[in-house]
């Protein structure tokens, strides 16, 4: 099953011999820049380059002497689950002169080192390039200074600057996240779930600040992500009159039978008048205008700290590899670029265009021009926004469409943490589009047994915090039961439906849309939005849910490592879920920092098992201590848990001991992450837009009637835009028996982990290496991308 290697192009002709690499973070700290310095030097040395630290960011470049360390292998292990950064950051006044840039290019040219990667926010990387703009000219003045040869300036003539962002408020325009955002998001939404508790006991209202001096983002995506009454952000300074808007919003909700009230506040939030809206105003106007008991909490620097999420050890490894690559690639006429994500893919843009235009928003918003740096954030800021004001804010009754149709949702297959925030974003949109919509218990079961009710909109309040199903779920199909489902679409008028589950939903919607030749009910507009945590439906290259799988399998490692800490060399065999789908194994395994990953779709036999033991023995007689292997529950029918965890144990005698750990359901459970949250939030609100579309067109002579196949969709994740796909188009790209994809884009990923392990393998770059531009327009759906 893996998959076909046409076109495919590999970087053994990139060689790195003779280059030197330096690595530094700069300005504020973010989670994730370990796992970044981590793949700068471990790809660095695997080409051939030397790779450099720079301790202390530019400070360390200018002061020199022991800042500037040549790295090895070993000194990256063990820090890929470390938040902050371990070379440390500093801000420098020094570097912003020429005379301390000068000392800088001079401490470089004594290791020969030209070629900078550089991890850290717009200041840092403009910083960066103007050391760049002024290299030849520094050069001649330390040549004329006497401290350099003169050949030295042709030697050293250019040099080259990649930089990857490191910002927790993910304001750099140009790339859909930066680099321990999710992290943030992950503190943050961790601190609102616990302060909810307390809040329902006492019934208060909780007045929070998050970090975000000129961005909202982390306040936005937040307030989206724990169902917050009221947010604001520098971006969208409230309306005159907001304060009486506030208040009667907070009043009503209590009036619905609501405990709590939770306000998040962006530390730069403004008004219209560009005068600061705090945390303090807002508790003093809630006393005074309600009588509310309010309290205030700033979040402050826990936002910066903590373990880094899985999504970004992932998002920084493959930045760190990219940025690396394009070093290799770089000429002298080559401009400065920065390593951004769209969508799933790691891009390169001119690092210039995306600083102007990091800029230009911090223009608008000083202008007052607040509509146009909402634009400038890009789509994704964008429709967050618009998303956050479609579900928070209930229009009267009076100001609602009637649409006089029925939509019933439901889940089916195994619970995914996220589905209940699809449901309430499907619930609530479709009561805001007119609809009438009903909620369906324990999937087709429930459905044939007639367990439809219909739901409203406070019925899922503080839905979206909530891990499992709260609808009920079954793996039952509808085939079996599909004259008594045909009968309750009847009976309650049912003219849409909108599934939410993994691939027995996509096979339900393969036996509805069959059942629709004798049954005219099920002649309606389905869709079906992906959650499974096996990440296996195909026609999506993300499902809800996998994320936060993939935060539990990580955590679990962490901690089954650790438990190693100071002990004798030992690996530790874990098994993850996911069927025949390797995704939790190998994008696990790249989170967690594994040495290898066995998966169903990459065949191995026991001489691929004796190459990784040997291996593995290598690297355990240097100072590593730990090794990690995962497994996936249904790579190989022979080559068990078991039986991988005796081998390892037999053969590595003498030189470490095995331990092995089944993770079992806990990849199901607990509070959805902040990225399933929100991809559930706002995949299933397009789900539901596109719902009402189709029943618009669909509506004729009185009733709805639909029996096409583009009536019949599922809404899926491709490369950088949700694609809405018919399912009977898809079964040629599904394997059936194994229940999964027959391509997969994590299998890109694979070799990815096999390098920073160790092994020599082909990493192909045949998506990378194309410099594209930042004020390009994205995709006309690219704005509900992967990265929230």
């Amino acid at each position: 099953m893996a998959q076909p290697d046409t076109k495919k192009v590999f970087f053994e002709n990139l060689s790195g011999t003779g280059k030197a690499i330096a690595v530094l973070t700069s300005g504020g700290d973010a989670q994730g820049m370990n796992a970044a310095v981590r793949a700068v030097v471990r790809m660095g040395l695997y080409v051939g380059a030397k790779v450099y630290f720079i301790h202390e960011g530019y400070q360390g470049m200018v002061d020199g002497g022991e800042n500037i360390e040549e790295a090895s292998w070993e000194s990256v292990s063990s820090m890929l689950q470390v938040g902050g950064t371990v070379i440390g950051s500093a801000r420098c006044k020094e570097f912003r002169s020429h005379e301390g840039r000068l000392k800088a290019a001079h401490n470089l040219v004594l290791q020969g080192i030209t070629n900078l990667c550089v991890i850290g926010g717009d200041g840092s990387l403009t910083g960066a390039n103007l050391f760049r703009e002024e290299w030849s000219g520094l050069l001649t003045e330390l040549v004329d200074q006497g401290l350099i040869e003169a050949d030295a300036v042709q030697k050293y003539s250019a040099l080259h600057i990649v930089g990857m962002v490191g910002s927790i408020d993910n304001d750099f325009c140009g790339t859909d996240m930066t680099i321990g955002t999710d992290s943030a998001l992950h503190r943050i939404i961790e601190v609102v779930d616990a302060i909810m508790t307390t809040a329902q006991s006492h019934q208060r209202t909780f007045v929070l600040e998050v970090m975000g001096r000129h961005c909202g983002y982390l306040a936005l995506v937040s307030a989206l992500a724990c169902g917050a009454d009221w947010v604001l952000i520098p971006e969208m300074p409230p309306e005159d009159g907001w304060e009486d808007k506030m208040c009667q919003k907070l009043s009503a909700n209590r009036a619905g039978m609501k405990r709590l009230n939770i306000i998040i506040v962006a530390e730069g939030a403004i008004d219209q008048n560009n005068r600061p809206i705090t945390t303090e105003n807002i508790k003093n106007l809630v006393v005074k205008c309600l009588g509310f008991d309010t309290r205030v909490t700033i979040l402050g620097h826990v936002q910066r700290g903590g373990t880094p999420s899985a999504f970004d050890r992932i998002l920084a490894s493959r930045m760190g590899v990219e940025a690396v690559l394009a070093l290799l690639e770089t000429t002298d006429n080559t401009p400065a670029c920065v390593v951004s994500l769209r969508g799933n893919q790691s891009v390169r843009l001119p690092l210039m265009e995306c600083v102007q235009m990091t800029q230009e928003v911090q223009r608008a918003m000083d202008g007052k021009r607040f509509e146009e740096a909402v634009k400038l954030r890009g789509r994704s800021f964008e429709n967050n926004l618009r998303t956050y004001k479609l579900l928070a804010h209930r229009k009267p009754e009076s100001e609602l469409p009637v649409s006089n149709f029925n939509v019933a949702v439901l889940n089916v297959g195994a619970p995914a943490a996220g589905m209940n925030a699809a449901v309430r974003s499907a619930v609530r949109v479709g009561i805001s589009e007119g609809h009438k919509m009903f909620a369906v218990s324990d999937g087709f079961e429930g459905f044939y047994k007639g367990q439809i009710r219909e739901i409203k909109w406070a019925d899922v309040g503080g839905w979206t915090g909530q891990g499992g199903s709260l609808l009920g779920t079954k793996r039952t199909l509808p085939a079996k039961h599909v004259e008594k489902i045909a009968e309750q679409m009847r009976m309650n008028n049912i003219n849409a439906l909108l599934i939410v589950g993994g691939f027995e939903a996509f096979l339900s919607l393969l036996e509805l849309i069959t059942a629709r030749g004798k049954y005219d009910e099920f002649c309606v507009p389905m869709v079906m939005v992906p959650a499974t945590v096996s990440n296996n439906v195909p026609g999506s290259d993300l499902s809800i849910g996998a994320d936060t799988a993939l935060n539990a399998i990580t955590t679990t490692c962490d901690r089954i490592k650790q438990s190693a800490s100071g002990t004798k060399r030992r690996v530790f065999i874990i098994e993850t879920m996911g069927g025949y789908c390797g995704y939790l194994a190998s994008v696990g395994g790249l989170a967690a920092g594994a040495d290898a990953a066995y998966i169903y779709e990459e065949p191995f036999d026991i001489k691929d098992l004796q190459a990784n033991v040997e291996h593995l023995t290598e690297k355990m007689k240097t100072s590593i201590q730990r090794g990690l292997v995962l497994r996936n529950e249904n790579c190989n029918e022979n080559y068990t848990t078991d039986f991988i965890y005796q081998l390892y144990s037999e053969e590595g005698k003498g030189v470490f001991d095995s331990r092995k750990n089944v993770l079992g359901h806990m990849q199901q459970g607990g509070a959805p992450s902040p990225f399933d949250r929100n991809f559930g939030t706002k995949i299933s609100a397009k789900a539901m837009q596109w719902v009402t579309k189709k029943l618009t067109e669909t509506f004729r002579q009185g009733r709805v009637f639909a029996n096409t196949e583009d009536s019949c969709c599922l809404l899926g994740m491709r490369r950088r835009a949700l694609v809405f796909q018919p399912v009977v188009q898809l079964k040629d790209e599904t394997d059936f028996v194994h229940r999964i994809p027959k391509e997969q884009w994590w299998l890109k990923l694979r070799p990815l982990m096999k390098i920073l392990a160790k092994y020599k393998t082909s990493y192909d770059v045949s998506d990378s290496g194309q410099l594209e531009h930042v004020i390009r327009n994205r995709p006309k759906e690219s704005d509900t991308s992967v990265a929230m």
